[in-house]
């Protein structure tokens, strides 16, 4: 999946629309991308669905309490393990 579709994808999942915020979630998809390959997954592995669940965990408009969910780190835990 090409840099173009997965930031489709995301918006899609999140519900975005429009490209005004095409560049932050282009830097939180960067951010959790490099979580994921740093934890091991293998590019083919990383879905566009899980890259939204954390992009939306990680995404608060600057609240200052972004943090990944258990749903993301259990679900990288198990890609990382196949």
């Amino acid at each position: 999946m090409t840099d173009e579709e997965l930031l489709a994808s995301v918006k899609s999942a999140l519900g975005i629309l429009g490209e005004y915020q095409d560049e932050t979630l282009s830097v939180y998809i960067a951010e959790v991308k490099s979580f994921l390959l740093g934890a091991g997954i293998d590019n083919s592995k990383i879905t566009a669905g899980l890259v939204a669940r954390g992009v939306s965990d990680l995404w608060n408009y600057g609240a200052g309490n972004g943090k990944l969910s258990d749903y993301f780190l259990q679900r990288a835990t198990q890609l990382s393990y196949l």
